[in-house]
């Protein structure tokens, strides 16, 4: 590469001239053959008519108009990084909120907390890589086996971003998702002939951040079933855990169920689905697992009954009650999710999972969430982040499928009802 190609190449890193330059066309016989036709910038600036030799910028010949040219809608991988290329709204924002531009039927929330781990740690980047996941996305897709658009659909879904926490201090951290839940649970909805309240899926952050989700669901929707997709149980006693946990400690993503249910927050008609890492005590952990209000479906059983008969086993289960949906990116093999604190080998694959979660439509999803993925520990292909993403897209179809009426929608149609 000769001296004047490289003044050029260099000029192009350095972002050619600036909007502030007036670039002068020299004429040919000045400038070297491979140069052709360059320019050569006097600043406008302080200290102009100074020779900078670094502003040499190619100059255009001809005058072509363009106006026609879309730097606003052009690109899936412009602009701001949201879930599937969806809006930003700014949730935590009264001033933002109460414009209807910003309402939204279904919020998507990052949850980037890892602290509850007991294994690898970097979930907290989970939110950030299932969106990165999901840029080829968009509103306008339709699913070749549903037929659905849920991006495109009746419900407004917008991306509100990640909800401010601490990494320094579980408790406090935990405080500040509870309340980042509530704020968003409590606007307006945008199409409240359907529902006066908006429903959220979550990207974790590890496990423990369902429990946020969980105290908000039973605020806004009562007391619900969790469709839990995992590789393990996590209803573990932190009483019986052993090592001398804390009461800081204890709340963690093995525990966070346990939690839950002593806080009568869940129904007794939940369920596992794609158990099959060990349990500490054999006896004592199935047995609070039932007391917790579990039935659990293990990996294996997809071989046994096909994923129609897992998803028949967990409609059962179910019945008509309002249901939590919880998918632990680990319920899949390594092979299709490597990027997870707690791997566990014998898992289901994408297409399996994706299978059955498609087949629950019909349930009355009231929130879902997506975690334990960690990026840092995925392959180049970004196998982990892609299937996460994905997933949540079938979450979001079964919210979209089904309208759930809330607490307070249910207080308002007994009110009116009432006064007739």
């Amino acid at each position: 590469m000769g001296p004047a190609a490289t003044l050029t190449r260099l000029i192009a890193l350095l972002g050619g001239t600036s909007s502030t330059a007036t670039a002068w066309q020299l004429p040919r016989n000045d400038l070297p053959p491979e140069m052709g036709s360059l320019g050569y910038s006097h600043g406008t600036g302080p200290g102009r008519g100074q020779q900078h030799p670094l502003a040499w910028a190619p100059i255009h010949d001809d005058d072509d108009d363009d106006d026609d040219i879309d730097i606003v809608t052009g690109s899936q991988f412009h602009g701001l990084t949201t879930y599937g290329n969806l809006p930003y709204v700014n949730a935590f924002s009264d001033d933002e909120a109460q414009h209807q531009g910003s309402k939204y039927d279904i919020a998507i929330l990052g949850a980037p907390f890892d602290t509850g781990t007991t294994g690898r740690p970097g979930a907290r980047f989970g939110p950030q890589g299932i969106r990165t996941g999901s840029q080829r996305m968009s509103p306008q897709g339709t699913s070749i086996y549903t037929g659905g658009t849920p991006l495109a659909s009746w419900a407004r879904i917008v991306d509100t971003g990640d909800a401010p926490t601490t990494w320094l201090d579980n408790t406090v951290a935990l405080r500040q998702l509870d309340k980042a839940h509530r704020v968003i649970s409590g606007r307006a909805a945008a199409n409240a002939s359907v529902s006066t309240t908006p429903r959220i899926l979550t990207l974790g952050g590890d496990h423990t951040t369902t429990l946020s989700a969980l105290r908000s669901a039973h605020e806004r929707w009562g007391d619900v079933s969790v469709v839990h997709f995992d590789s393990h149980i996590d209803t573990w006693d932190p009483a019986v855990l052993g090592g001398g946990l804390s009461d800081y400690a204890g709340v963690n993503h093995g525990t966070f169920l346990h939690i839950a249910h002593e806080e009568g927050l869940i129904r007794n008609t939940s369920v596992h689905a794609g158990i099959r890492a060990p349990v500490i005590r054999p006896k004592g952990d199935i047995r609070n697992d039932a007391r917790c209000g579990f039935e659990i479906i293990t990996a294996r059983a997809i071989d046994k009954v096909g994923a129609d008969g897992i998803i028949k086993q967990i409609k059962e289960r179910v019945g008509d009650s309002n249901v939590y949906i919880s998918v632990d990116i680990d319920v899949l093999d390594p092979a299709y999710a490597p990027a997870t604190g707690t791997a566990e080998p014998g898992g289901w694959t994408s297409r399996e999972l994706l299978t059955i979660l498609d087949g629950l439509v019909g349930l009355k999803v009231i929130g879902a969430d997506v975690v334990e993925v960690a990026p840092v520990y995925d392959n180049p292909g970004e196998t982990t982040v892609l299937a996460a993403a994905e997933v949540s897209l079938s979450l979001l179809a079964l919210m979209v499928d089904m309208p759930v009426q809330s607490k307070a929608d249910k207080d308002a149609l007994h009110k009116q009802a009432e006064e007739l």
